[in-house]
């Protein structure tokens, strides 16, 4: 029977963000009040991933002192090498990391730097591809990446390069299996947090938990709307949602079946003109524009 872990997997969601910056890299604001300020916002967890290079002493950012009883923090960066095929530095987000995580050495590539993250049991997603043009070959390099973000705030907010699903459909149609994630990626220079997160599935809100649901793929992405139930049949997918203005299961190429309809909360949808494509993933569109994308799910 197909499942979606994130609705299948015991537990409870956990709201979260997994990519931000502070002053100790590149930011505007102290690693105390970045969460803060999430924590005031209802997140349960957050990951600072500040940029993992000499020029600022490849930190991995302490963040133990700053959890509650109710708030977490994860560890991780982002860290860096040379070189995208556009010549551009790698930047390949690292969530779960040890905090005394081997500084990066001149000769390591990037497909190397992944690969001693994936070793050091972190959650590995390629962030951004949309705001520094990443392409299928360049994902190729890094093979063990769990993710790609579909959705980076600040990219979109700065630069309206923030969407990834280019790349992503790109992978699932070579028959990639890869997730996808939504983050904030946020500085503090201008309004770029609470724009997209993760809502992992997890029994317990704490740093190893949350860290094995996301390599699970027990979470959805969104920038706002709920996705509350996504229960697969043989030949169909139901899906249950905070009030949407569409409701689509999308799959290979132009593979497609949706409900456009303003307030829709409940949708069943054919998978008979996906299966063909091997996968369909799901996107719960609301009246603002903001959306939440599930993982792909193998139809095969």
């Amino acid at each position: 029977m197909l499942h979606d872990p994130a609705f299948s997997a015991a537990g409870r969601f956990f709201k979260g963000n997994i990519h931000t910056h502070t002053n100790l890299t590149d930011g505007a604001r102290s690693p105390e009040a970045v969460c803060r300020a999430y924590r005031e916002a209802g997140y349960d967890f957050l990951a600072i991933t500040d940029h993992f290079l000499p020029k600022y002493s490849f930190p991995i950012v302490d963040t133990v002192p700053f959890r509650t009883e109710t708030f977490t923090t994860i560890l991780g960066a982002e860290v860096h090498a040379p070189a995208t095929a556009l010549g551009e530095i790698w930047h390949i987000l690292a969530v779960g990391l040890p905090a005394d995580f081997a500084h990066t050495t001149a000769g390591e590539t990037g497909a190397a730097l992944a690969r001693r993250c994936l070793d050091a049991g972190a959650f590995v997603a390629l962030p951004h591809p949309g705001w520094y043009a990443l392409s299928t070959a360049d994902a190729a390099t890094i093979p063990g990446a769990h993710a790609v973000e579909i959705y980076n705030h600040t990219s979109q907010v700065r630069t309206d390069r923030g969407d990834g699903a280019y790349l992503i459909d790109q992978l699932l149609a070579d028959g990639r299996r890869i997730n996808l994630c939504a983050t904030d990626d946020a500085h503090f220079h201008c309004a770029d947090a609470f724009g997209g997160y993760v809502m992992v599935k997890a029994e317990a809100n704490e740093p190893d938990a949350l860290v094995a649901a996301l390599k699970a793929g027990a979470f959805y992405s969104s920038q706002g709307p709920v996705i509350e139930d996504v229960r697969f049949a043989e030949d169909q997918v139901e899906i249950t949602c905070s009030p949407a203005s569409s409701i689509m299961a999308l799959g290979r190429g132009s593979r497609a079946t949706q409900i456009v309809e303003p307030g829709t909360t409940r949708a069943t949808l054919p998978l008979a003109g996906l299966m063909p494509g091997g996968f369909v993933r799901l996107v719960v569109a609301d009246s603002a524009g903001r959306r939440a994308w599930t993982n792909p799910v193998w139809l095969s």
